[in-house]
């Protein structure tokens, strides 16, 4: 697409948009990685993933899409080197139970997906692990899958070598819990260890200790060193050692809400600063569950993280008022194979774009950039009451600066920080 074509923006600041693709008409995007020139974007909506060639990211090239198993999706996944993992799990936004999100936000998801230990309902999707070759990056072959009992694993956390670490919806669980998986053997993936908060395990006979409007499951963890910071939703912050992978334990967990409204999506560790940066999801529409905050605590003392500020939230806009979501939802990760600051935060904020934070001062963050894409031009989210409104989804930053969102209808877009 030509720079005279490019979409016009409702607002910018200190961001040039210099690409842009419907990723071969499927707009929708969840999760993205950029490995050598590629991009892979798993879908909310189209059923299954799309690869594009980016190598020119001025002019970006949809070169494949792979098709996700009958009910399945296929939203997130990972690559490193040669290797794309992608999860597989049953299709919730094409469930009748959740066709009304709320209730895919709100409450224990065992129960709602019918897929509790005591209950199996008949499974028609597949659930597990999938490993790709990608030594042909837009060709990916696969060549492993782990499957798990139950609803599938949701994310995925995997930068190279022998450990991945997801989170997995398992028969007899309340929700996603914590696993480790050893990837010594890439075409035979296996479970090593798992964590969850007590009150999560029915089979075993736990009862929760939260209420039955509360969703404590894992969303996914970050991991630096032997550590694992997990975002745990309505659950708040699970600190886990994982110095031994078989034998996960707790360090600590804190949670914030109430009286702050849950949701908790990501947790980026900054070791060299000894700073957790920690995202609440917004989940329901118009801010009808407040609004969220992305949080910085000190974590000097792993076992007594404390916050000590909030990032400033969007205010340019009434952005309660514009429909579908408004406020957090992901970071980038700082992966090791993308751009690494421990100053700049690049985060998404739903109906409100991209947002940029200069965190140099850790007591007072400030956004210093923005990206707001225009209305998109179909409405590709097919669930009940959906509004046509853009919700930016994930965003990643390569080595060489350039910034990469997808939106849950609205495409891929390319971008440059001018800051």
């Amino acid at each position: 697409m030509s720079s005279q074509n490019l979409p016009k923006p409702d607002y910018a600041k200190n961001m040039k948009l210099i690409g842009y693709t419907d990723q071969g008409g499927r707009p929708d995007g969840v999760q993205m990685m950029v490995n050598k020139g590629y991009a892979y974007v798993g879908h909310m909506f189209s059923k299954g993933f799309s690869i594009i060639d980016v190598r020119d990211p001025r002019d970006p090239k949809p070169v494949n899409y792979i098709p996700a198993p009958h009910n399945t999706w296929t939203i997130h996944l990972q690559t490193h080197g040669d290797l794309l993992l992608v999860i597989n799990a049953m299709d919730m936004f094409a469930a009748e139970e959740f066709q009304d999100e709320r209730a895919y936000y709100i409450g224990s998801h065992a129960e709602k997906a019918e897929h509790t230990y005591a209950e199996p309902k008949k499974r028609d999707w597949t659930a597990g692990l999938a490993v790709y070759d990608i030594s042909k990056p837009a060709e990916p072959r696969q060549i492993g899958f782990m499957p798990v009992e139950g609803g599938g694993i949701h994310r995925i956390w995997y930068t190279g070598g022998r450990w991945a670490y997801v989170s997995a919806m398992l028969d007899g669980f309340t929700d996603y819990i914590f696993m480790t998986i050893d990837m010594a053997d890439p075409t035979k993936p296996k479970e090593a260890g798992r964590y969850w908060l007590p009150g999560m395990n029915t089979a075993a006979g736990e009862t929760a200790a939260w209420g039955a409007n509360r969703r404590f499951g894992l969303h996914h963890a970050i991991i630096d060193g032997d550590t694992a910071y997990g975002a745990w939703r309505d659950g708040g912050l699970v600190m886990i050692d994982v110095a031994d992978r078989t034998k996960p334990k707790l360090i600590k967990h804190h949670n914030w809400s109430p009286p702050f409204g849950g949701g908790t999506h990501n947790c980026l560790p900054l070791p060299d600063r000894n700073l957790l940066v920690v995202a609440d999801e917004a989940v329901l529409d118009n801010c009808e569950d407040g609004i969220k905050y992305t949080w910085m605590f000190d974590i000097r003392e792993p076992a007594n993280p404390i916050s000590i500020s909030t990032f400033p939230t969007p205010d340019e806009a009434d952005y309660c008022k514009k429909a579908g979501h408004f406020g957090p939802h992901n970071i980038h990760d700082n992966r090791p194979d993308t751009f690494v600051s421990s100053d700049l935060i690049f985060a998404t904020y739903q109906n409100a774009g991209i947002r940029v934070f200069d965190i140099k001062n850790a007591f007072q963050p400030k956004e210093i950039a923005c990206f707001v894409p225009p209305e998109p031009e179909r409405l590709v989210d097919g669930r009940l009451n959906r509004a046509k409104v853009i919700q930016t989804c994930d965003v990643l930053v390569d080595k060489e600066g350039v910034v990469y969102s997808t939106d849950f209808n609205g495409g891929m877009y390319i971008l440059e920080y001018q800051g």
